[in-house]
């Protein structure tokens, strides 16, 4: 990989993390990878690059990295071989806030760091569609966002929060894991619990969030069974519960979900999901090719409407992408139905579109105004 001699790191003075972290600020880049045997690495409009410096050895790596860490993550990373924890750091005159994640590979210290943006951008900012402002004004439920790492996740769920909090008078209680953005409060009273600094563990969190009186929670990522069951207990109990998953469409969420859980919980399982899963969004972020702008997601929207819960409680699940697609009156949206909208504003080009398509045939299609069901629903 070529190196890009706009990304140079001034080597007069001994290399500090602080200014590894102020080059990712400086050259707008989303991540930071340091590895030894490797110079930095900072993802820029979605592309690894690397920093001109020399490989970062073992022994630099430990004495860039173990700072970060207080005693708390140092025991953590001890026992677990990795912790998360959140950073800041000023910028000319700017606090800015980075998600780090520390690891060990091959029994080298590493680590990756995601910078949060300062504010949270709205809908539009974020190239979201509008049916995404409906997903806010849930009394109750289950809102999930799907995507791999890095398709822009929490900036969709700070997003949708951040309307809540300009729109409406209501308590919203974040549990994270750690903290990313930091929300402003508007019309919302707005707390923000960090795991492991103010609650010992998740589980303790939830405990307390009952007698919180919330009305919206983000309770962060569906990661395991406890995490989605307390989240489902949540949402039974009249609150408002936003929450991501590692899933790469709508449709395909549902199964995510039931991989968490033995088989013989799934009958129990879809029961819960039909009555209070209100809706999946899913995201990738793709390379645009307009002006001034780096990325833009490609959004797709299940919305629990009664077909959609017929075919979760029927276990037809292979019926759920045609769903999503024959949905569009109740503002559904698929991949490619989404992919053509970004094509017709030219935010993407066509190239791009085909090589994310999840089904290139049908988008050749939609983009001639032809849009046909795969299986049917009949």
């Amino acid at each position: 990989m070529a190196t890009d001699p706009s990304l140079k790191i001034n080597r007069a003075t001994d290399l500090s993390v602080d200014k590894i972290f102020r080059a990712v600020v400086k050259l707008d880049g989303s991540d930071l990878h340091l590895k030894v045997g490797q110079p930095p690495y900072v993802r820029v409009a979605g592309s690894l690059r690397p920093l001109k410096h020399d490989p970062i050895s073992a022994h630099e790596m430990r004495d860039l990295c173990f700072p970060l860490m207080d005693e708390r993550n140092k025991n953590i990373f001890t026992e677990e071989g990795g912790a998360d924890f959140a950073y800041m750091l000023d910028v000319d005159g700017t606090q800015w806030r980075f998600r780090v994640n520390m690891l060990t590979q091959m029994g080298h210290v590493g680590l990756v760091a995601r910078r949060v943006n300062n504010t949270i951008p709205s809908f539009k900012g974020l190239y979201l569609p509008d049916v995404i402002e409906d997903l806010c004004q849930f009394d109750q439920g289950l809102v999930l966002v799907a995507g791999v790492t890095g398709s822009g996740k929490s900036t969709t769920i700070a997003s949708m929060l951040n309307w809540i909090n300009d729109h409406h008078r209501k308590h919203i209680l974040t549990l994270e894991d750690p903290i990313e953005f930091l929300f402003q409060e508007n019309k919302c009273l707005i707390n923000q619990r960090e795991i492991g600094i103010d609650v010992k563990n998740f589980e303790l969190a939830m405990k307390h969030a009952v007698r919180e009186d919330p009305d919206v929670m983000l309770v962060g990522e569906m990661r395991d069974r406890e995490t989605f069951q307390t989240a489902i207990h949540a949402a039974e109990t009249g609150h408002l519960v936003f929450g991501t998953i590692h899933a790469s469409s709508a449709a395909s969420t549902i199964n995510r979900i039931l991989d968490l859980f033995p088989q013989d919980m799934h009958s129990s399982l879809r029961s819960a999901l039909e009555i209070n899963l209100k809706a999946v969004v899913a995201q990738k972020l793709l390379p645009a090719i307009a002006t001034n702008i780096s990325r833009v997601p490609a959004v797709e929207v299940l919305i629990m409407n009664s077909m959609i819960r017929k075919l979760v409680i029927e276990e037809e699940d292979e019926k759920l992408a045609d769903a999503v697609r024959l949905g569009s009156q109740d503002r559904m949206q698929d991949f490619n139905m989404s992919l053509k909208s970004l094509i017709d504003q030219e935010l993407i080009s066509q190239d791009v579109a085909m090589g994310v398509s999840p089904n290139r045939q049908q988008l050749k299609m939609v983009l001639k105004g032809i849009d046909v069901a795969q299986g049917g629903l009949l």
